[in-house]
């Protein structure tokens, strides 16, 4: 309904691309940690990391609905770890150097971003302050032309990997989003260890006194916390979108599985337990794939859509989680064992419904809308 012949273009040399360069090396990744800083080069030059950046930094100046075409994509590659390191960078870190970087930054580390040549992250969680961020502890004191930054981050997607970091700070003015080169001297990096996700690297920042120019200021002092609200919609309807396109890849993995296992005389898939779940997976992805596109549709338009993109976060997190569950029973002993694509992703949606807001607060901005009217006005994206 809502894309053209040319999104479904799009579509098909996105699958193309991601079968002939991802796919074959998404196990060496997840046995290494990481994903090879090659595929993003490789995804600039494609101009898979400017969808929507203006063609004068390089990028496609499409809208939102390729971006939506994209995410979905890369969660049918079934590895949420790759997908990870990726809207990490386009869509957490880019995003604020599109809408409030100058001219100076959208130079310097837009650029070479949209050419894969910079890897970026997106600094707002500390170890005492996660979605409180009136919380967060780390400061950065103007002293000439220079920021001296103190304080620390972690659970920071591309942290460790990365290039560089867009860091919530409180500054005299209040809370405030600086750009933080992570090879600065006073910087020190340490890689987690976790669950899943083992692609995608995680990390933990210290600042030690770290000197930031002052031209790498986003927008203005005070205004971060406005900034950072106008973006977790991109933030988390990106990831929602992943969301869909991962649930459609398990659910095509369990349809080849149940065909192909036999019991009792007859494949599993004829086993009415087993298609009524399978009715009731399909029908709630579908459900839940209209919602997206409707509200990816209504983001393109440049409406506020705080509310859908919260209740998306909260209910495709939920969802994701049951159906993998689901699915992975249908596998019986071997949807346990690692050759089963099955347990990584089992593993990997865990964290879903923690990243990008825990589904606790996503009811409780909910609320304020629909209970309170509170409103959530845009900042930059019109």
């Amino acid at each position: 309904m809502f894309f053209t012949e040319e999104h479904e273009l799009f579509r098909t040399t996105l699958q193309d691309f991601f079968k002939a360069e991802v796919t074959p090396y998404l196990n060496e990744w997840e046995a290494r940690g990481e994903v090879d800083r090659s595929i993003l080069r490789k995804m600039g030059e494609m101009g898979f990391l400017g969808l929507e950046v203006d063609e004068k930094y390089g990028g496609m100046g499409l809208d939102f609905l390729y971006t939506t075409v994209f995410c979905e994509e890369m969660g049918r590659i079934g590895n949420f770890g790759f997908s990870t390191v990726v809207n990490a960078h386009a869509y957490l870190a880019m995003n604020y150097l599109v809408h409030a970087g100058t001219s100076f930054i959208k130079e310097k580390y837009l650029v070479p971003s949209v050419q894969g040549k910079l890897i970026g992250s997106l600094s707002m969680t500390e170890p005492f302050a996660g979605s409180d961020v009136k919380a967060i502890r780390t400061t950065a004191k103007l002293e000439g032309d220079y920021y001296t930054v103190n304080g620390s981050k972690t659970f920071i997607s591309n942290g460790y990997y990365g290039d560089y970091t867009v860091a919530a700070v409180n500054t005299e003015a209040g809370l405030s989003m600086l750009i933080i080169d992570l090879n600065a001297e006073g910087v020190t990096t340490t890689k987690l260890d976790k669950l899943g996700l083992r692609c995608s690297d995680t990390a933990e920042l210290a600042f030690d006194n770290v000197k930031v120019p002052r031209e790498n200021l986003l927008g203005e002092e005070g205004k971060g916390f406005y900034y950072m609200m106008e973006s977790l919609q991109v933030e988390r309807l990106t990831g929602v979108q992943g969301g869909i396109g991962l649930m459609e890849h398990v659910l095509a993995i369990t349809l080849q599985y149940i065909s192909e296992r036999s019991a009792f005389g007859k494949p599993i898939n004829r086993f009415q337990a087993l298609r009524h779940q399978i009715a009731q997976i399909s029908s709630e992805i579908e459900a839940y794939k209209a919602f997206t596109h409707l509200t990816s549709y209504r983001l393109a338009q440049g409406e506020n859509v705080v509310k859908e993109c919260s209740m998306l976060k909260l209910r495709v997190s939920d969802l994701l989680n049951e159906i993998v569950y689901k699915c992975q029973q249908m596998f019986g002993g071997y949807g346990f064992m690692e050759e089963y694509p099955i347990a990584r992703i089992y593993r990997d949606v865990r964290v879903i419904p923690i990243y990008g807001g825990t589904s606790e607060i996503m009811k409780d901005v909910i609320a304020k809308i629909v209970i309170d009217k509170v409103e959530y006005k845009p900042v930059y994206r019109k």
